[in-house]
């Protein structure tokens, strides 16, 4: 549900603010308008509330509890073909599973790590335990052959109750993808996020990175070999909620460009130099997010071209500066639409994820063409690295609370945030506050009360304003206020650059 564009009169002022500079500059305060370290600690915190199954006895989050002790458990009809999808991460405010947007989340919280783990200092430990949270799960989801468990719970009984997960009393079904129900998108994101992350264990878990890397190798093979989406065998239960609206040639691009990069095997360059075009690698869709990977995959081969100098991935320099042109008002090639505020807008619901996903290409593209002495030419107007900082910039510093309605989009952050975030566990007494299981429907007063979640979802970004950067702060607004893991996947790596350059790491 995208909105329009702006007026042309609002196009013209937001043109004007970025040839001042007053969008995408530094500010008006000096190097660091923020606590980037702060915000930096809680976006990977969040992760803790998000987790699933047994929680370790250094968990920070603590009025979490354990939860889906049983998840798999539906597959076992005999002891043959056992089935333990206990873990992993539950992806937005509800109870459910969802294997493709976990799979991305993985894959951006590695590629932040990888990008700029370096910057973390003490939080590389907690980043480095977020993505193996989540690959614990994916090693389970991909243990065997062929077969992946793409998601755990129906959703629509799921949505039908407001509950705790650990009450969870809803069916926990279990759906898959294989060789005659072939899910090449669900497959290929998978097979990146285990690449991705073998990339991050590869020097403090060495045996732990090669089992990533050895999985990531078949998983893809199964995705390409089997070719189609999961959204049309398992339509009733990922649909709408997180169907592949993009095909699947994107994550197959993207698959093969982290393949290529985890193991250096010129079998994945041959494939992309190959297949590359075919799967889209100069379609104009400059959207990144769950969905449609296009736009991840330009920037990290032009990486491969710009730092490692793969001359035969010359044209995704090409194709990832067609997409940061797309992106600057005024140019030919501008695409995008900003609200009155600055705030990068894709569409209604849960726009923040397009914010957090696009700084993060913003800072490492930037990160890419500083290494090769190169800049971006869009139509005439040369754009530096320095004007992709600070965009992203930009871009950060108004979720932290630089926008119209001064306040932050990040729980626990700054003086103000939302307090009624569209979200089961936080929104509903604990188990410690509130021993005895409230039932399924018994909870929904929790949803539409007005009172503040009484358990704090730390770091936890929501939705975000609407095109006019009105935020209302109302739980039952999912579209602006249910946070995801997806959304805060990408910040960590931008906040951990943001707290570098500002010398608060």
């Amino acid at each position: 549900m995208a909105h329009s564009r702006p007026p042309f009169l609002l196009s013209l002022f937001l043109l004007s603010l970025f040839a001042s500079g007053a969008i995408g500059s530094p500010g008006h305060h000096g190097p660091a308008n923020h606590n980037y370290r702060d915000a930096l600690s809680k976006s990977i915190l969040f992760f803790e509330g998000q987790r699933s199954g047994r929680l370790p006895a250094n968990q920070r989050m603590t009025w979490r509890r354990n939860s889906g002790l049983s998840d798999g458990s539906a597959m076992n009809a005999s002891a043959l073909d056992f089935v333990d999808l206990v873990g992993g991460y539950y992806d937005a405010g509800d109870n459910v599973k969802f294997g493709f947007p976990m799979a991305f989340t993985t894959t951006m919280l590695s590629w932040s790590v990888i990008e700029f783990g370096g910057m973390m200092k003490g939080e590389l430990e907690n980043a480095r335990a977020a993505v193996r949270w989540a690959t614990d799960y994916l090693l389970k989801a991909t243990a065997h052959p062929n077969t992946i468990y793409v998601q755990v719970g129906d959703p629509n009984k799921d949505h039908a109750c407001w509950e705790r997960p650990e009450d969870m009393d809803t069916p926990r079904t279990v759906y898959k993808v294989d060789n005659s129900n072939p899910g090449s998108d669900v497959a290929a994101e998978t097979a990146a996020a285990l690449a991705a992350a073998s990339l991050v264990f590869r020097k403090s878990d060495p045996a732990y990175s090669k089992l990533l890397r050895n999985r990531a190798i078949s998983v893809f093979e199964f995705a390409d070999k089997y070719r189609g989406s999961y959204s049309n065998g398992l339509k009733n239960v990922v649909c709408p909620f997180y169907c592949s609206y993009s095909g699947y040639q994107d994550e197959l691009l993207w698959g093969a460009a982290w393949l290529h990069k985890a193991t250096k095997n010129p079998t994945y360059l041959n494939y992309i130099e190959a297949n590359g075009q075919t799967l889209g690698a100069d379609e104009s869709d400059n959207t990144f997010g769950w969905d449609n990977k296009h736009v991840g995959a330009r920037i990290l081969l032009s990486k491969a071209f710009l730092v490692q100098n793969l001359k035969s991935l010359h044209d995704y320099k090409g194709h990832a500066d067609n997409f940061i042109c797309s992106l600057i008002p005024g140019t030919p090639f501008s695409q995008t639409q900003y609200t009155p505020g600055g705030l990068l807008f894709k569409m209604g619901d849960s726009n923040m994820q397009y914010v957090t996903s696009t700084s993060f290409l913003l800072v490492a593209y930037a990160k890419f063409l500083t290494y090769s002495s190169k800049v971006v030419s869009c139509g005439g107007t040369t754009v530096t690295p320095r004007k992709l900082r600070s965009i992203a910039k930009r871009q950060v510093d108004y979720i932290l609370g630089d926008n119209p309605q001064k306040m932050s989009y990040m729980v626990g952050y700054g003086a103000r945030y939302p307090q009624q975030v569209h979200h089961r566990g936080s929104s509903l007494p604990s188990v410690a506050a509130h021993p005895a299981k409230i039932p399924c429907s018994a909870g929904f007063t929790a949803l539409y009360t007005s009172a503040p979640n009484p358990n704090p979802l730390t770091g936890a970004v929501v939705g975000g304003p609407d095109a006019m950067d009105r935020f209302p702060d109302q739980r039952s607004d999912y579209a602006r206020s249910e946070p995801a893991t997806y959304i805060n996947a990408p910040l960590v790596g931008a906040l951990a650059y943001l707290a570098h350059s500002s010398g608060q790491l």
